[in-house]
């Protein structure tokens, strides 16, 4: 089952979404180009895993050196703390504890509405809608009849 979280364009780098699948809470985060999907359910005590802090890995070569990742790349339970990383979901606290479970991500074309395309088919029945415009301040629905769009059959749209 696929789930549409957003518009590209409304999901800036940085940004995270929580949405449910059912009975199931994912976390969305976008770090810089990318995107990881995070089961909002922390292995270690069941906490709201994404609505913790994001972090970057930090790299060390030796004592006194070290250098952050230019992006964010785990995020910590704001229960415990524990920190698990977005790509895999991998905990690195508590030996032996079970990775945060992730999804992949994908970024779809969708149609000229903006809504994804992909496993979907237009059936064969037309809404009926109506032009709406705003005038000095008021919002007006125009419900004059239209001609049918092109293409389209079995009534008004």
């Amino acid at each position: 089952m696929k789930i549409v979280v957003s518009r590209l364009d409304e999901f800036p780098p940085g940004e995270r979404r929580i949405v449910q699948a059912g009975r199931r809470s994912i976390g969305v985060f976008r770090v810089g180009d990318r995107f990881y999907a995070v089961n909002n359910h922390c292995p270690h005590q069941g906490g709201p895993l994404c609505l913790g802090r994001t972090k970057p890995w930090v790299r060390s070569a030796g004592p006194g050196d070290y250098a952050m990742a230019e992006h964010d790349a785990l995020v910590a339970c704001p229960w415990h703390g524990w920190e698990y990383d977005l790509a895999t979901g991998q905990s690195f606290l508590g030996p032996g504890e079970p990775p945060a479970r992730t999804y992949d991500v994908s970024v779809e074309a969708g149609d000229a509405t903006g809504e994804p395309v992909h496993g979907r088919l237009p059936g064969p029945y037309v809404a009926e809608t109506f032009p709406v415009h705003v005038e000095d301040a008021y919002v007006v629905v125009d419900t004059s009849p239209r001609a049918p769009a092109a293409g389209v059959s079995g009534g008004a749209r």
